[in-house]
């Protein structure tokens, strides 16, 4: 396969970002930008999306359910049978 040489204009900061995690990743920034090009012709797409932010109270709520789940706290135990549950749960 020949390589070629491609110039692309980016924002400076998302270089150096991109930059460091590919390193920290153990692999060539062209070759992330490489994959990238090929999903973009196999696919013939390009998906843009914002990422997804959840609303103050939900992150809360997230965060303290995580802060739940890491101390033990608010989580019922691991049952063998269904009836162990039902047990647990008093049914």
């Amino acid at each position: 396969m020949t390589k070629t040489v491609l110039n692309v204009k980016i924002d400076r900061d998302i270089k150096i970002k991109a930059q460091g995690l590919a390193k920290r990743m153990g692999i060539p920034l062209s070759l992330v930008i490489g994959a990238h090009l090929r999903t973009f012709v196999r696919e013939q797409r390009l998906e843009i999306r914002e990422p997804l932010r959840p609303r103050a109270a939900v992150g809360h709520a997230l965060f303290k359910a995580r802060s739940d789940f890491d101390s033990g706290k608010n989580t019922s135990p691991v049952f063998d049978s269904g009836t162990d549950m039902d047990e647990y749960l008093g049914i």
